[in-house]
């Protein structure tokens, strides 16, 4: 993952391509749950997105197809808190490390060969295996 998407995400840049939708949260709270919007909801047009590159919402498009509708929306929301203002926070944390995973590129295995002692480990242990199962059968 390039600097560039960090400092993007710094600067603030998706902010302005965000747009939050609230209701009413289910769960604990009583009478407040019933009156007060406290769900967030974010959208983020990945199609129509100024701040990505194509070559980035190519990448994001394959690694969060699960999370993007059929319009190419991004849509991320919470309702942990009983604060409106804290379910916002926590919805555009996760919507940045959703865009910072999806864009994080996987490390490629290096294929290694084991060491001396896991070599002399198994063999030894291989002359143990056999050693017992050749005083197993009975000699007449």
């Amino acid at each position: 993952m390039s600097n560039s998407i960090l400092k993007r995400i710094e600067s603030g840049a998706f902010f302005s391509e965000m747009s939050f939708q609230t209701s009413r949260s289910g769960g604990a709270g009583g009478q407040h749950v019933n009156k007060v919007e406290t769900k967030v909801q974010i959208n983020f047009d990945l199609e129509g997105s100024q701040v990505l590159s194509e070559d980035e919402k190519i990448t994001l498009k394959e690694k969060l197809k699960s999370k993007i509708t059929d319009s190419g929306i991004i849509q991320i929301q919470s309702q942990e808190k009983r604060s409106q203002i804290q379910n916002k926070e926590i919805a555009i944390k996760k919507f940045y490390d959703l865009i910072r995973k999806g864009l994080e590129k996987r490390k490629k295995r290096k294929a290694t060969k084991p060491g001396k002692g896991a070599i002399e480990k198994r063999l030894k242990a291989k002359k143990l295996q056999a050693e017992k199962k050749s005083n197993r059968g009975w000699k007449g």
